[in-house]
C-alpha cells in the first residue's frame, strides 16, 4: 500500500472535508452596488407606474398586473419565491383589510422573492416596499411613480445586485426576503399581515429595510439633489444606525437628514410606513424617504418627474446597508426600547 504525501494545507482540507470560506473582505462591493443604475430603474418604473396599471389600487387588476411584472423580472434575475412558500404570493384577504369607515377592498397579495443565506440561512433580513397606490379618481389615473413605484423598482435592482454578488461567489451569508407589500395606502395592511403571519419566525428576522418614496426631492431640499431622510434607524438598535452611517460615508456620501426621526415630529412618519409593523415586533427597522412634494397623492406623480440618478444613489445606500447586515459576523443587537 502506497502512502501519498500531501502538503499540510491540502491535508487539512482533505481531513476536514470542508472548503475554505470566501473572504468577504475581498468582495467587490462597489461593482455590485453599481449594477443599480438610473437606466434600469427608469425602464422598470415607466412600466410599474404606467397608465396600464391603473394606479395599482389594492386588490385591483391593475395592481395584480404590476405584481405579475415584478414576478417576471425576478425570474429573469434568477430569483425565486421563498423556501417554504408554494408560490410568489402571500394572500391577504379582504376581511383582514377592513378598517373603520374605509372602502371595502378586494382580496390582495404580498409578493415575495428570496435569496437563501449561505452561512446563516435561518437569519432573515427583510427589504420591503409597498407596490400599491391609490388607483383612479374621476377618470384620472394616479400613477404613484414616487409613491411607491420608486421603492418598488429599487427592490428589484437591489435584488439583482445581490444576485450578481452571488454569481461571483459572494451570496449573502444571511437570507434576504424581498417583500412587496400591499394595502399600505389603506392602513399598512400588507406589512401588518406579514408581521402577524410571517413565513419565517419573527425571532429570526434580524432587521427590516423599508423604502417608500425615494425618487424626488421636497421643498426643503430644492437646491440639494444629494440627500435622503432616514427614519427609525436608532430606535431599536444603535448598530443599525451606525451601519447605515458607515455605508453612506463609504459608498454614497449623501446628506442624511434625520428631521423626521425626531420623537416630536408632528408628521409622525415613523408610524406611517411599512417598517413600523416590524418595529412593533421589536425588529430593528430603517425607513428611507424623500419627503412630501407637490404631487403627493395627486395625478402629477408621474415617471417623468423622477430624478433617476438620485433614485439610484438612494437605492445603492439601501443595498450597502443591507450588504453589511446580511454579511457581518453577528446579527445586530436590539439595545434600545424603540421609543
Amino acid at each position: 500500500m502506497k502512502y501519498l504525501l500531501l502538503p499540510v494545507s491540502l491535508l487539512f482540507l482533505a481531513c476536514s472535508g470542508t472548503k475554505s470560506a470566501k473572504d468577504y473582505a475581498r468582495a467587490d462591493v462597489p461593482k455590485y452596488l453599481n449594477t443599480i443604475t438610473a437606466a434600469d430603474l427608469k425602464k422598470h418604473l415607466y412600466i410599474v407606474a404606467s397608465d396600464e396599471m391603473e394606479g395599482r389600487n389594492t386588490g385591483t387588476e391593475g395592481q395584480k398586473k404590476a405584481g405579475r411584472y415584478l414576478i417576471e423580472e425576478y425570474k429573469k434575475i434568477g430569483i425565486s419565491f421563498p423556501k417554504g412558500a408554494t408560490d410568489w404570493y402571500q394572500k391577504v384577504p379582504s376581511a383582514y383589510m377592513t378598517k373603520g369607515f374605509g372602502p371595502k377592498l378586494n382580496d390582495s397579495e404580498n409578493i415575495w422573492a428570496y435569496i437563501e443565506g449561505s452561512e446563516k440561512p435561518d437569519e432573515v433580513l427583510v427589504i420591503s416596499a409597498h407596490y400599491d397606490h391609490v388607483g383612479m379618481m374621476n377618470g384620472e389615473v394616479f400613477n404613484g411613480a414616487d409613491d411607491d413605484g420608486s421603492g418598488t423598482v429599487a427592490l428589484l435592482e437591489i435584488a439583482q445586485a445581490f444576485m450578481e454578488a452571488k454569481k461571483a461567489g459572494y451570496g449573502p451569508k444571511r437570507s434576504i426576503l424581498f417583500l412587496h407589500v400591499t394595502g399600505e395606502e389603506h392602513g399598512l395592511h400588507g406589512s401588518r399581515y406579514y408581521s402577524e403571519n410571517p413565513l419565517f419566525p419573527i425571532a429570526n428576522t434580524i432587521a427590516d429595510i423599508n423604502i417608500d418614496m425615494i425618487g424626488r426631492r421636497d421643498d426643503e431640499h430644492k437646491d440639494n439633489g444629494n440627500y435622503v431622510y432616514v427614519i427609525g434607524s436608532d430606535r431599536l438598535s444603535s448598530e443599525l444606525h451606525s451601519i447605515n452611517e458607515a455605508a453612506n460615508a463609504k459608498y454614497t456620501k449623501m446628506a442624511l437628514d434625520y428631521k423626521y426621526n425626531d420623537r416630536n415630529d408632528p408628521n409622525r412618519y415613523y408610524f406611517r410606513s411599512d417598517h413600523y409593523n416590524f418595529a412593533k415586533k421589536g425588529i430593528p427597522s430603517i425607513f428611507y424617504f424623500n419627503g412630501v412634494h407637490e404631487d403627493y397623492h395627486k395625478e402629477g406623480d408621474e415617471p417623468e418627474k423622477i430624478e433617476y440618478d438620485l433614485l439610484a444613489k438612494r437605492a445603492q445606500l439601501a443595498f450597502a446597508t443591507a450588504w453589511e447586515l446580511a454579511n457581518r459576523p453577528e446579527r445586530i443587537k436590539v439595545d434600545r426600547d424603540g421609543k
